[in-house]
């Protein structure tokens, strides 16, 4: 499965890149594979090991806010392994 997620503190100002870089270094601790954008990062892994790791990202958001916003899109699919590439190979080869 593909979980993209966004997690950011809410009533702390315009200022959450500390926040955001919480949440990521948890991801990339995670050892899962991971990309992080301008918007979103994305997680590949199994469901219980993929959502333990947005649980504790959460967690981490919220060692700087009481209130936590969790913006979250998954794709569950038996059997994808390296989606994160594959996906984006697929649309390369459209686009050549």
């Amino acid at each position: 499965m593909i979980v993209a997620f966004s997690v950011s503190p809410l009533g702390v100002g315009e200022d959450v890149g500390e926040a955001v870089a919480a949440a990521v270094r948890v991801v990339r601790a995670s050892g899962l594979p991971n990309r992080t954008d301008a918007m979103f990062t994305s997680i590949e892994g199994e469901w219980d090991e993929v959502m333990a790791v947005v649980k504790e990202a959460v967690e981490a958001v919220k060692a700087h806010s009481n209130r936590v916003s969790l913006v979250l899109k998954a794709d569950i699919r038996e059997g994808v392994v390296d989606g994160l590439t594959a996906k984006v190979e697929t649309i390369e080869r459209y686009l050549a």
